[in-house]
């Protein structure tokens, strides 16, 4: 393999002539990318914005190519249905907009790879649809997947590394072999932060050595958040439907909330993690982006069930339901009974309060029943144990050599040999930070003994003392808490502006949560997450999209390049804490410095 890093696309130069050699051979950024752009070339061009007429058409023109931004699964199925619309179309669109919105442009970077079979992909669909053959709500629907689930195609599998440029991985995920056998058209591969973010301190979420820097679309020099950045940003840009990423603590909910989507990380084990790069088996879980609740819920019901790959599928059994979108409630707020916690995941952001107060106030008008302050028992006790950053650095080096041990034809085969490759190709990737955990994991810090007590001690501050008993003891639905703050300035050098967030408590339980966008500071977006006990999807469904019907706070990213000075325009205006309470703002003040000291300690975006 070349020591030398592919080249960064320059905007200015057209990708065809850019990404071939002298000789005629395509680059490995050229495979990486646009393997499919040229195939496609012609129809894309002769597109220029418009939708090609279906043969099968015979109703009014066709709508133009920037009307698929914010349309649902369920509108493309109904334009699919009348037949003015096809599976190939809206692939061929999608990669028009990737071309001039991701990969040029305001150059958001967040697709890594495009499927050079999604054409063919999505012809075979739409000869399926036109044979009577519908195979469900994803069929012909283009969805990107996180760069580290694997796919037994010709794309590659690297979670952002340039240590896995190589062969493909020798057979699909068992996410990824679900949503083919539901139909979906497996469009690319999204950037993300490099293994997961998974490697080492200061780094800035949305960056790997072989993707660069993703970038936020709402504001293009602030952080899209980890690990799953682009997976986010790319729906909330409109570049694919839906997309899959995953989760160890905070990469679903935490790019969801700064991208401004519907992200679902599910219950451990209610999605099969086999053909995943992983962290860590007690926290990894797969789960679905959407810009809404009802796109996110359709995707999740393709990927549930039994996998014999993954022994942690088995507890689902009884549990799971193919469709989630029967749990939609546009009223699902009234009479629900919430939690609001406050203790450790609020007080660091004066936007994300105000935000999340106004939030709740939404929730009460629409007849919810809150229990404030419901927080978790354990809370003082989870802010500063050390039992979830054992468990994920014993449980790393294990998992991720078993993974290692699947691959063939790339150029590590162990955690050890990723170490060694990092520092033979220091430029590239460890350029603007290092791999301390890598090291850390590697060179088993901590005893199995150690490793044991600590899996014990997380589960039972998250789960006995944590979770479940504020559940309990209050009679709850559900809990909600602020997901995080607006999205910081991207910086290489320092690595992530992270300020708080509330994902770990459900992330070291293996308990869901869902991201859904509450509303805006400075045209920024910033989330609530509800989030309940093992397999509580179908309650959380129906409060999260009775919770969007009510604020519709979701707008379109406007791709700025930066943020302006507000003005006039509300969507820039600063959140207002002027309807916060002195009560609450005194008790805000008082957690501060806990929240503050926290987020300084805490690993975050994994």
């Amino acid at each position: 393999m070349s020591e030398e890093r592919p080249p960064e696309h320059d905007p200015s130069v057209p990708i065809d002539a850019e990404e071939r050699k002298p000789s005629g051979e395509v680059s490995r950024r050229s495979f990486l990318r646009w393997s499919a752009i040229a195939g496609a070339g012609a129809s894309i061009a002769g597109g220029a914005g418009a939708f090609p007429r279906s043969a099968a058409a015979d109703g009014p023109q066709t709508a133009p190519a920037q009307e698929i931004e914010e349309a649902t699964i369920a509108q493309l199925q109904a334009a699919m249905e009348r037949g003015g619309l096809r599976s190939q179309d809206l692939v061929n669109m999608y990669l028009e907009r990737i071309r001039e919105l991701d990969q040029s442009g305001p150059n958001v970077n967040s697709v890594i790879q495009i499927n050079p079979d999604a054409r063919k992909i999505a012809k075979a669909r739409d000869k399926e649809r036109k044979d009577g053959n519908v195979r469900g709500p994803l069929h012909g629907i283009p969805i990107l997947l996180k760069d580290n689930i694997d796919t037994g195609d010709r794309m590659m599998t690297t979670a952002g590394s340039l240590a896995l440029v190589g062969d493909p991985a020798p057979e699909d995920s068992t996410v990824a072999a679900r949503l083919r056998a539901a139909g979906a058209v497996i469009l690319g591969k999204a950037n993300l932060s490099e293994w997961a973010n998974f490697r080492g301190f200061s780094s800035s979420s949305g960056w790997s050595g072989l993707g660069g820097q993703t970038r936020n679309p709402y504001v293009l020099d602030r952080n899209p958040c980890g690990s799953s950045s682009g997976s986010a940003a790319a729906v909330s840009a409109n570049f694919a439907s839906v997309s899959l990423g995953t989760e160890t603590d905070g990469s679903i909910v935490c790019p969801a909330s700064l991208n401004g989507v519907v992200g679902i990380k599910p219950t451990v084990g209610l999605t099969s993690r086999a053909g995943v790069v992983p962290i860590s088996h007690s926290q990894d879980t797969v789960g679905p982006y959407g810009r809404t609740v009802a796109d996110a819920a359709a995707v999740l019901g393709a990927l549930v069930g039994v996998d014999p790959r993954d022994p942690a599928t088995a507890a689902s059994a009884g549990h799971f339901h193919t469709d989630y979108t029967q749990f939609l409630d546009p009223d699902g707020l009234n009479g629900a009974r919430i939690g609001v916690m406050r203790n450790g995941v609020t007080g660091y952001s004066g936007e994300t309060d105000a935000i999340y107060e106004a939030a709740l106030e939404a929730m009460a008008d629409a007849g919810a029943v809150l229990v404030d302050p419901a927080d978790l028992p354990s809370m003082d006790e989870l802010l500063t144990d050390q039992a979830e950053i054992i468990v994920l650095i014993w449980e790393f080096k294990r998992d991720l050599n078993a993974y290692l041990a699947t691959r063939t034809g790339v150029p590590i085969h162990s955690l050890a040999d990723a170490i060694q490759f990092n520092l033979d190709h220091a430029d590239q990737e460890l350029r603007w930070f290092g791999q301390e955990l890598f090291e850390l994991a590697e060179l088993e810090v901590f005893s199995q003994e150690e490793y044991e007590q600590a899996l014990v001690r997380s589960h039972e501050l998250s789960r006995n003392l944590g979770i479940d008993a504020a559940l309990t003891a209050n009679d709850l639905d559900a809990l909600v808490a602020p997901t995080g703050s607006p999205a910081w300035p991207i910086d290489l050098v320092n690595g992530d502006h992270f300020l708080g967030a509330s994902s770990f408590p459900a992330a070291m339980a293996g308990y869901p949560i869902i991201n859904v966008t509450a509303g805006h500071a400075f045209g920024l977006p910033v989330g609530i997450s509800f989030m309940g006990t093992a397999y509580s999807e179908p309650t959380l469904i129906k409060i999260s999209s009775g919770f969007e019907r009510v604020t519709r706070a979701r707008r379109a990213p406007r791709f700025l390049p930066t943020l302006p000075l507000p003005t006039g325009d509300d969507s820039l205006v600063r959140a207002s804490a002027a309807s916060t309470s002195q009560a609450v703002r005194i008790q805000r003040l008082k957690q501060q410095l806990t929240t503050i000291k926290l987020a300084h300690r805490r690993l975050f975006g994994l």
